[in-house]
């Protein structure tokens, strides 16, 4: 097996087969990518191929293609699609950090503590992104399970199993904070950096994102497990029935008959239902949800098609064009012509021309406003003065 020599070959190699991997990468789930198919997306160039094959991008088997493991992981985990919850990750990097934390506690020469240092703060970066990433997986999964497989049994088992995980995600979330509260404290009063204080106030925040979330989870798979339970009782009974009523022993091995005259329902009585939505990513990335999608409007084609009502035709009366005009006070104007003047403001809006007829008490209005607006251009004398019946300041202009 060929190893890429430097990161520009890598880079440059898995650029000019773009094309070819994003098409493997879609379809890794759904379609086993033959070899012609390929050829087409390599311009039929076999020798492009065989050096994905050589450094071990790809690998062949039977006359199929698919990107390797190795690839395939980095992919998934850089786009965040990987389905599969390592667990396993989380607890060696708890292990490591208190490695290295002996270490920096026992090491004299700086820089080496320097290199202790900064492999915690990496570690404990890792920590909170694959704690969080694993939650999320975690909730995806319980989805995907509980809308897609079909096995009940399997169903359960696959649900059970994934509350299994819940439980060790949430004990690893209790031991990275008692590394962080209780175990290490000498460590974190030694080692006075910035940086990592930073680090460990944005991990406590996010281990307490996962906690929160991780209570939902365990809420969500009680609810499927009911869920379950209850569809899978309704049809071992019905499945009982079914065979008694196809050899004739319904009627003779079951109380039947006195199940049903004690039974006094109405017809159209709403029945209790379990909703079971179909997952966007099986309708987004499953080949045959299109067809049955097609299957399911063909059937319902027959319904009656209601057509909408149309409205009557709009009168020529609403389509004339029609203007209005309005005479809008311009307050920094009628300030402007004020300030030129030695008028106090009141007697100057009550005899200013505003192009259009304003009343008494619109004018007391104006008055008031130019006085709040321009406060500061203004000066305000102590002395009052009366106008029909309004008691109004002395305002003049600076």
């Amino acid at each position: 097996m060929k190893t890429f020599n430097n990161i520009k070959e890598l880079v440059t190699t898995l650029n000019r087969e773009e094309k070819l991997l994003s098409e493997m990468f879609t379809k890794r789930k759904s379609l086993n990518y033959k070899k012609n198919y390929a050829l087409e997306l390599v311009d039929f160039d076999e020798e492009r191929i065989e050096k994905l094959l050589q450094f071990s991008v790809i690998r062949e088997n039977g006359g199929f293609l698919e990107i390797d493991d190795t690839f395939l992981e980095f992919f998934e985990q850089i786009l965040d699609v990987n389905e599969e919850i390592n667990l396993s990750y989380i607890n060696e990097n708890i292990k490591s950090i208190k490695e290295n934390i002996n270490y920096y506690l026992e090491e004299n020469n700086e820089n080496r503590k320097y290199g202790y240092l900064k492999f915690i703060k990496k570690t404990f970066r890792k920590i909170g992104i694959v704690t969080l990433k694993s939650v999320v997986d975690l909730r995806r999964n319980i989805e995907n399970t509980f809308k897609n497989e079909s096995n009940y049994k399997i169903k359960q088992l696959k649900l059970e199993n994934l509350d299994e995980k819940r439980m060790i995600v949430k004990d690893l979330i209790n031991q990275t904070l008692s590394l962080i509260t209780n175990e290490e404290i000498t460590f974190f009063k030694t080692a006075t950096d910035e940086e990592l204080n930073r680090i460990i106030k944005e991990l406590k925040y996010s281990l307490s994102e996962c906690t929160h979330n991780l209570i939902e989870i365990e809420k969500q798979i009680i609810d499927y497990l009911n869920q379950i339970k209850h569809q899978g009782k309704f049809i071992e009974k019905l499945r009982k029935l079914k065979y008694l009523k196809d050899q004739f022993l319904i009627l003779s091995e079951t109380d039947i008959r006195q199940v049903l005259s004690n039974k006094n329902q109405v017809i159209f009585e709403k029945r209790s239902t379990e909703p079971l939505n179909l997952s966007i990513d099986f309708l987004r990335e499953n080949e045959n949800a299109f067809e049955i999608i097609k299957r399911v409007a063909k059937r319902n084609s027959d319904k009656l098609n209601y057509k909408p009502l149309i409205a009557e035709s709009i009168s020529d009366e609403f389509l004339e064009d029609s203007i209005e005009e309005e005479v809008m006070i311009n307050f920094d104007e009628v300030r402007n012509r004020f300030v030129a003047t030695s008028d106090n403001l009141f007697n100057f809006i009550m005899t200013y021309d505003f192009l259009k007829e304003v009343s008494f008490d619109e004018r007391v209005t104006i008055f008031c406003q130019m006085a709040s607006q321009y406060e500061n251009e203004f000066n305000f004398e102590p002395e009052f003065e009366v106008n029909n019946g309004i008691e109004y300041a002395l305002v003049y202009p600076k």
